[in-house]
C-alpha cells in the first residue's frame, strides 16, 4: 500500500470515526441547550439524564474506535480478550433488542486478530436493524487465530460492497467511509498470509477469518 493509499484510507476511517460520533455528541450539545434554558426541576433531571447517557455512548464509542482503528493495548503484541468484550458489550448495550453470546478460548489474542474482532462484530451488529443475535468467538489453535462473528436476525440488512471490501475485491477509487474499515481488514490479513471470509442470507451473516500469529506468540 503505497503513501497516498495509506493516507486516504486513514482519512476514510476518521469520516466514519466522525459518523459514529456525531449523534451521540449531538445529543451532548443538545441536552445542554436545554439545561440552560429549563427551570423546571423535572424537566432539568430529565436533560442531566440524556447528557447521562449520551456521556457514556460517547466514551463507550471513543474506546471501541482506539481499539477498533487504533494502538490497541498500547505497544504490547497481545491484548487482553477481555478489553474487547468489554466495549463490544457496551455497543450492545446501546443497541436496541440484540442479544450477544460468547465463545472465547483464549485470555489474549495478537493486536491484529483483536481488530478483525472488534471491526467483525461492529459489522454484525449494524447488520442487525430490526435486532437478533450476535454470536462471537475466538480461539488460538496450530499457531493461528481463528475469529467467527455470526448475526442472526429478522431481514439482515448487509451492503454486500463490504462484503467485496473484506475480500479484497473492491477497488480502491470505490472505497468510502463504510467499507473502509473492512478494507483495512483486508490489507491487515493479506499482510499476514491470513484469510477472511463471509457467507449471508436473509436471516444471518456470518464472518470469519483465520490470521497465522506473528512468530513467538502463543495463546
Amino acid at each position: 500500500m503505497n503513501e497516498n493509499s495509506s493516507a486516504d484510507l486513514a482519512a476514510l476511517l476518521c469520516s466514519r470515526l466522525c459518523h459514529d460520533m456525531l449523534s451521540p455528541v449531538g445529543a451532548l450539545s443538545n441536552g445542554l441547550e436545554l439545561l440552560a434554558d429549563e427551570t423546571d426541576p423535572q424537566m432539568r433531571q430529565q436533560c442531566m439524564d440524556l447528557l447521562e447517557q449520551s456521556a457514556k455512548t460517547s466514551t463507550d464509542k471513543l474506546k471501541f474506535f482506539r481499539l477498533a482503528f487504533g494502538a490497541a493495548g498500547g505497544f504490547g503484541e497481545m491484548v487482553e480478550v477481555g478489553e474487547a468484550k468489554s466495549v463490544i458489550d457496551a455497543l450492545v448495550a446501546n443497541a436496541k433488542r440484540v442479544e450477544v453470546n460468547w465463545a472465547m478460548d483464549a485470555a489474549k489474542l495478537p493486536k491484529d486478530a483483536v481488530k478483525v474482532l472488534l471491526n467483525f462484530a461492529h459489522i454484525a451488529l449494524d447488520a442487525l436493524v430490526r435486532g437478533g443475535t450476535l454470536d462471537i468467538g475466538a480461539e488460538m489453535r496450530g499457531g493461528n487465530s481463528e475469529i467467527v462473528v455470526r448475526a442472526s436476525g429478522p431481514k439482515i440488512a448487509f451492503d454486500e460492497t463490504i462484503g467485496h471490501a473484506l475480500q479484497h475485491d473492491l477497488p480502491a477509487s470505490e472505497l468510502s467511509s463504510r467499507t473502509a474499515p473492512a478494507h483495512m481488514l483486508a490489507l491487515m490479513a493479506e499482510k499476514s498470509g491470513g484469510t477472511l471470509q463471509y457467507q449471508l442470507d436473509e436471516e444471518s451473516l456470518v464472518l470469519g477469518a483465520v490470521l497465522p500469529s506473528p512468530d513467538g506468540l502463543i495463546g
